[in-house]
């Protein structure tokens, strides 16, 4: 008689770490959907799970989104100190670098990355329209970058305020594809040639 074949237990996933896995897939899945428009059926099947059990760590599909919306604005404040950290052990990889231009230049670097980092995050700015809970959320996670970037820098307010409004500029030039968001870099007229091509042809 043939021997029985032994089952081999499942190992058991901490809830911590499925929580986190969830989180991770819901950054991708809500990056590209958005809020209305990602099912989370989806990120459940990329991390092996049944929906009910989703729903047992994250009680709505909006919870599990002001939950991915977090960990991005996490993920910006670590590269925030990252930056800060290499910059005060290395110093200026280029002249004229200060501590403030050295995370704007990781910045810049980790949104060309990462897209749902960024898609996510202009995600997130949408959302706020909809919902005045999401909205404080947002708010609330964006403050903490202002205040996180004055601490590690020393900047005064207007040059806070300059290094934000370039961050939101470079947002909008990375989600557009465009490298150089300048006017007179030529992608106005660029973009408006390829509408001209369409409509001619």
């Amino acid at each position: 008689m043939a021997a029985e074949a032994k089952t081999v237990p499942r190992k058991r996933v901490p809830a911590a770490e499925r929580r986190d896995a969830l989180i991770e897939a819901a950054i991708h899945h809500f990056a590209h959907g958005g809020l209305q428009g990602t099912k989370v059926s989806s990120i459940a099947a990329d991390v092996g799970v049944a929906q009910p059990y989703v729903f047992s760590l994250f009680p709505t599909k909006r919870d599990l989104f002001l939950a991915a919306v977090d960990r991005s604005f996490e993920k910006v404040a670590t590269l925030f100190e990252q930056a800060a950290a290499d910059f005060d052990e290395n110093g200026p990889r280029e002249a004229d670098e200060d501590k403030l231009n050295a995370i704007g230049h990781a910045y810049m670097d980790a949104i060309g990355d990462n897209p749902d980092q960024l898609l996510l995050q202009l995600q997130g700015y949408a959302a706020c329209g909809d919902d005045p809970g999401i909205q404080t959320a947002v708010r609330r996670n964006y403050a903490r970058l202002v205040q996180l970037a004055r601490r590690l820098t020393g900047a005064d307010d207007e040059r806070l305020d300059g290094f934000f409004q370039m961050g939101m500029w470079c947002n909008v030039a990375a989600a557009l594809g465009i490298e150089d968001f300048k006017s007179d870099s030529g992608w106005v007229e660029k973009s408006l040639a390829v509408d001209d091509e369409a409509a001619g042809g």
